[in-house]
């Protein structure tokens, strides 16, 4: 058996900036193989080595990273209220992300005091795996840049072997259909076809609902079923966990709010 988490942890971070216990909220997943999505690592060594390799060293885990780009995350704003997020977070002035690595961040949002006081580093997808199971190879499935893209896409194969059958988990993290994501699903399943290995596992914040995912991911079968988003009022589902291959879900669950936008979501799988 073996059992896998996806978790979109919005950097360990509310929509203000409001940071919440990410080690606890992995912690509490309770499984062999954890994908994060949104992870956040500094790019100044004196603040920590990053999200991924701290909860890696906490709680005995290998950590595989897959960077999507660079950019600015929020500190803890000081006009924060009760809710989650400010209204208008699709506007400048209230976001808690920026991202500088398909296009320039405008000079007036340089000039924003949420801009002002923002942590440089990378964000990214990272395939976390028990020490007990040890990782035999890994590596970085790269995907186009969009141009209405904020950040690039890629994906991470993991390769180990549980209970006698070869596997490979990938973590990622799809663009949004008004970006463009339909090129990236059909490029995704001609490359897993080689990059992965016959009984796999595609994890990950897909930003997509379920039935369009199983249709552009021909051969691979949803192991979870249930609304992960937003956290407040779940209604959709587009964080998923697919399976190929001698791989069979025995039961999958959306968990509760761990403190991200998302909830997370595990399954448990029978191999072989």
């Amino acid at each position: 058996m073996l059992t896998i988490a996806n978790f979109n942890t919005h950097c360990g971070m509310d929509g203000w900036g409001r940071p919440f216990d990410l080690l606890a909220a992995c912690r509490s997943l309770e499984a062999d193989v954890m994908v994060l999505e949104e992870t956040w690592t500094p790019h100044d060594p004196t603040i920590g080595p990053g999200q991924p390799a701290e909860i890696a060293a906490a709680l005995g885990y290998q950590a595989v990273t897959c960077p999507l780009g660079d950019g600015y995350k929020i500190a803890p704003q000081p006009d924060a209220n009760d809710r989650w997020q400010p209204r208008a977070t699709f506007l400048d002035r209230a976001k808690s992300l920026y991202f500088e690595c398909v296009r320039p961040i405008a000079e007036t949002t340089r000039r924003s005091p949420r801009f002002r006081d923002a942590e440089y580093g990378t964000f990214g997808v990272a395939v976390l795996v028990r020490d007990h199971l040890p990782i035999e190879s890994s590596r970085i499935v790269g995907l186009p840049t969009l141009s209405r893209d904020r950040v690039n896409r890629a994906a991470a194969v993991v390769d180990l072997t549980v209970d006698g059958v070869p596997l490979s988990v990938v973590g990622t993290h799809m663009a949004h259909l008004h970006q463009g994501s339909v090129s990236h699903y059909r490029l995704l399943r001609r490359k897993l076809e080689a990059e992965a290995r016959p009984t796999a596992v595609l994890s990950g914040d897909m930003n997509l609902w379920g039935p369009p995912v199983r249709a552009f991911m021909r051969g691979w079968h949803r192991a979870v079923r249930g609304a992960s988003w937003p956290t407040w009022r779940p209604h959709s589902q587009i964080d998923h966990i697919l399976v190929r291959g001698a791989c069979t879900p025995v039961f999958g669950e959306v968990l509760p709010d761990a403190g991200s936008d998302h909830r997370p979501i595990r399954a448990q799988l029978r191999l072989g």
